[in-house]
């Protein structure tokens, strides 16, 4: 259809013609002008606003035009702000599993601190004697689950690779928040577990344990009860789960078994929670056993307080 030469208006043209190129861009061509300037711009140039497609030129206008004295450092700051604001909504808008790369990135920060810092490690472990009245340190429930033994790269590589494979999926299966509650709940119950064992072993209490094993441990326990809720098989998943509770029975082994089990079963727990409340309608009963749950969890780190295996104050 001929537009009989008459000047175009702004916005998408019916066809192509020899001068719709990008301005920026000759060789990007495109039939999408600008709304302030009626310029031509590719779509790498094109910049959404709340009065069309802009131009950059015509969005950098606009912007000055919207701060009133916006100079100098403050600029600058607003810049970056925006820039953070906007990668933060990208990233929310995908199903990147953001919670499973952050627990990777903080443990290995963790790791790398342990290594470069001394005494780095005895700062974030956790010991049983930490939930004495007398050396009451509750932080240490949840930086121990970052920790991972030096001596050997395999501690920490075998918790990340396992969290690589199951930590994904069950994250894009609960959603973000409902996987982050789980791995810290998880955590936090493999400290309980040796916490509790110093009742039956009071010289457990002076042991101290690092690592994210016992979050881990919550994570592949969680997926025992999503499969089995699924009506998926779990043999497998169970084979290798009680393999590597059995090696930390193992004579002269340094695994922690009790931080295992504490983080398998708080796991297992919070999973079976989340499925008897899922759907829309239950979110509240879903939050409410969320919350009960983590309550709990919090009443059994003082259970010291009430009764304390241990005969005095220790000083670890």
């Amino acid at each position: 259809m001929s537009l009989g030469g008459s000047r175009p208006e702004f916005g998408e043209r019916a066809e192509y013609g020899p001068n719709d190129v990008c301005y920026r861009h000759p060789d990007s061509p495109s039939f999408t002008l600008c709304q302030r300037c009626g310029r031509t711009i590719c779509a790498q140039c094109q910049m959404n606003a709340p009065v069309g497609v802009l131009c950059p030129e015509c969005m950098r206008e606009l912007r000055g035009g919207a701060r009133a004295s916006g100079r100098g450092p403050g600029r600058t700051q607003n810049r970056a702000a925006r820039k953070v604001t906007v990668m933060g909504r990208r990233l929310a808008a995908t199903d990147a599993p953001v919670v499973t790369y952050g627990i990777m990135i903080a443990c290995v920060v963790v790791w790398g601190a342990q290594l470069l810092i001394p005494d780095a490690t005895r700062a974030l472990w956790f010991a049983p004697a930490h939930a004495d009245p007398q050396l009451y340190q509750p932080w240490r429930f949840i930086t121990a689950m970052f920790t991972h033994s030096t001596g050997s790269i395999f501690h920490i590589l075998f918790n990340m690779l396992t969290l690589w494979l199951f930590g994904r999926n069950l994250e894009q299966l609960l959603g973000r928040l409902p996987f982050f509650w789980l791995y810290i709940f998880s955590g936090v119950g493999g400290s309980i577990g040796t916490m509790l064992w110093a009742y039956a072993d009071p010289a457990a209490a002076l042991v101290p344990t690092v690592g994210a094993s016992g979050a881990i441990f919550g994570v592949m326990g969680a997926t025992l009860v999503a499969f089995r809720a699924a009506g998926v098989s779990i043999t497998s998943l169970a084979v290798l789960i009680a393999i590597n509770i059995g090696i930390g029975f193992l004579p002269g082994n340094s695994v922690s078994w009790q931080a295992h089990l504490g983080g398998l079963a708080v796991g297992a727990l919070t999973m079976w929670i989340l499925v008897q409340t899922r759907g829309p309608r239950r979110r509240g009963a879903r939050i409410g056993g969320l919350i009960g749950l983590g309550a709990v969890l919090i009443a059994l780190t003082f259970a010291y307080f009430v009764v304390s295996p241990l005969p005095a104050a220790v000083l670890i």
